[in-house]
């Protein structure tokens, strides 16, 4: 009950306060903030078909998630519409913000291709700096409301789960885990998203969001497959900590090294991690099972067409990788006004 009373609460902020608390919202990631994407490319990752979207107003939207996901919460939170897809709006739209992530790609450049295309962090950098650059020269009088703008703007990066999923993990398409250990794996891959967001620092921006990994070993695309005792394989949660804690390391560097920047780093794993194993405690009932009638046996995507479960806001996950509504509204509340998982929160960040 009090998960489904936060999801009200938000549901009346949207209505409540009208003020835009930030210029704009940029989305930099994976399937957990694929909004859309994914419908304009070729690739198995997708999620345009129900049961995708039960409860979402607009329904299958390419979101992979019966619902909103943690970017939908943050952009009703900043009072601002959801960011579109990048490949849904042309270059001269002026609008508060765009979503780049796409479903199956990661921080590296080969994450993704055995599903098909997918927009690496490279070409949704890309793709951000060739679009902004030509709207801002259009929206702004001068280099001063350009820089305002950019500089109040927050800028979303949620990405690497897919780094290890469909790359470090995938020993079948990939040699990465006998050429890197993991501790050297995390290390490169949070080299190479720091770089992104100093990229991102230097075009203008100055409002960072960076986000842990979650525990993979429990999502039942791994723990239904493996065999192991207790709901997670803690093995895999150990490479994702490795990840986690050189992130942490990063965000501090970074807010020190680049003069005037604002990090929250969302401190989620230990939290989704409990929400698994103690479901009780947030109001859950299944941690190990798919609300949707998955493919391979509760182990893959939602299967086409058939309806999920009649009580989603008991289960945690939607499909074998992503989470339910209720799961992902859970890291968003906390996010906003609990230091323990964001510091500063929301709260506080939209007021630096």
């Amino acid at each position: 009950m009090a998960i489904i009373f936060l999801l009200v609460i938000f549901q009346l902020a949207r209505f409540v306060c009208s003020a835009p608390l930030a210029p704009a919202f940029y989305i930099f990631g994976d399937s957990l903030s694929d909004n859309g994407n994914n419908n304009f490319l070729q690739t198995e990752a997708k999620a345009d078909y129900s049961p995708y979207g039960e409860i979402f107003p607009s329904g299958a939207t390419g979101r992979f998630s019966n619902g909103r996901n943690v970017a939908d919460f943050i952009a009703e939170f900043l009072n601002l519409s959801y960011p579109p897809p990048s490949l849904s709006v042309n270059a001269s739209s002026s609008i508060t913000g765009v979503n780049y992530a796409s479903g199956a790609c990661g921080i590296l450049p080969k994450t993704g291709i055995v599903l098909g295309k997918c927009l690496s962090l490279e070409e949704q950098l890309r793709k951000f700096e060739i679009r902004e650059k030509s709207k801002l020269v259009k929206q702004f009088r001068n280099r001063n409301e350009t820089t305002n703008f950019l500089s109040n703007s927050i800028f979303l990066f949620s990405t690497g789960s897919n780094d290890y999923l469909g790359h470090y993990l995938d020993t079948a398409h990939f040699n990465t885990s006998k050429q890197f250990s993991p501790q050297q794996y995390a290390e490169l891959l949070v080299y190479k998203l720091s770089l992104a967001i100093k990229r991102v620092y230097k075009f203008g921006g100055r409002k960072f969001i960076t986000s842990e990994l979650g525990p993979l070993g429990c999502i039942p695309a791994i723990a239904k497959v493996v065999p192991h005792k207790g709901n997670c394989i803690e093995e895999i949660n150990q490479l994702i900590i490795f990840f986690n804690e050189n992130l942490a390391i990063a965000v501090q560097k970074l807010t020190t090294f680049l003069p005037g920047s604002k990090f929250v780093h969302v401190r989620s794993h230990a939290l989704s991690y409990d929400a698994i194993v103690n479901p009780s405690t947030y109001g859950l009932k299944d941690t190990s099972n798919t609300c949707c009638d998955a493919l391979n046996n509760g182990t893959s995507g939602c299967i086409r067409g058939k309806p999920s479960c009649p009580n989603p806001e008991q289960f945690y996950f939607f499909d074998a990788f992503h989470p339910t509504e209720v799961s992902y509204s859970l890291i968003a509340s906390r996010c906003i006004n609990d230091s323990s998982i964001c510091s500063p929160t929301l709260e506080e960040f939209v007021k630096m």
